[in-house]
């Protein structure tokens, strides 16, 4: 085989695996617990929001740019509050709505992430819960005096959702006293209106 041939054959091997290394994200539909669905600008999202979720969800929006609206089927929580905060601050920012799928249940962190979304809305028989946070040391939010600088990563999260001050302050202190680390208080249809979890 000539040598021309030989590197025509290798620089076509290059380009086609450059190609397919760059459809790699876009062939995938799946980033953790977000999943692409079929027109390809709307997520479903079903489960715990982890250390890897920020990342899943920027690879996600690198691959599908044009994603508009989540759709959660069951987000009960988050092992990484931190993270958690940094991924919904990031999807509101990028003006997605959230829709809560019929029968779906979200709890603690995953109230907050669902707080994001620009226009929140849900479907029939959804659960909301929320409850105090606790650190590793077990020292638990109610620890802490009103206005103490520990509260304040979440009261300023819900300000940068669009919330006021004074809602965001209502809103932290109810979830926290309303149950323990270790329990779930179901927030009642009058609760879910008054602190502006939906927006229609």
């Amino acid at each position: 085989m000539k040598i021309k041939n030989i590197i025509s054959l290798l620089l076509m091997a290059t380009i086609l695996f450059i190609t397919c290394k760059k459809d790699d994200n876009t062939n995938k539909k799946t980033f953790g617990v977000f999943k692409v669905l079929m027109n390809d600008t709307t997520i479903e999202m079903d489960g715990e929001i982890e250390s890897a979720s920020l990342n899943d969800f920027n690879e996600l929006v690198d691959a599908f740019p044009n994603i508009s609206r989540i759709e959660i089927v069951n987000c009960d929580g988050s092992s990484d509050d931190g993270i958690n905060l940094l991924l919904s601050q990031k999807i509101h920012q990028k003006g997605i709505n959230i829709h809560l799928l019929d029968n779906a249940i979200i709890a603690s962190g995953g109230v907050d992430f669902y707080l994001a979304g620009i226009i929140r809305t849900r479907g029939i028989d959804t659960s909301i819960g929320v409850h105090s946070w606790e650190d590793s040391d077990g020292t638990t939010a109610t620890d802490y005096p009103v206005g103490h600088e520990d509260h304040l990563q979440f009261i300023d999260y819900y300000v940068s959702v669009g919330f006021t001050q004074l809602q965001a302050e209502e809103f932290y202190y109810f979830t926290i006293n309303a149950a323990p680390a270790d329990s779930i208080y179901w927030m009642t249809e009058a609760e879910i209106d008054q602190y502006n979890i939906t927006t229609q």
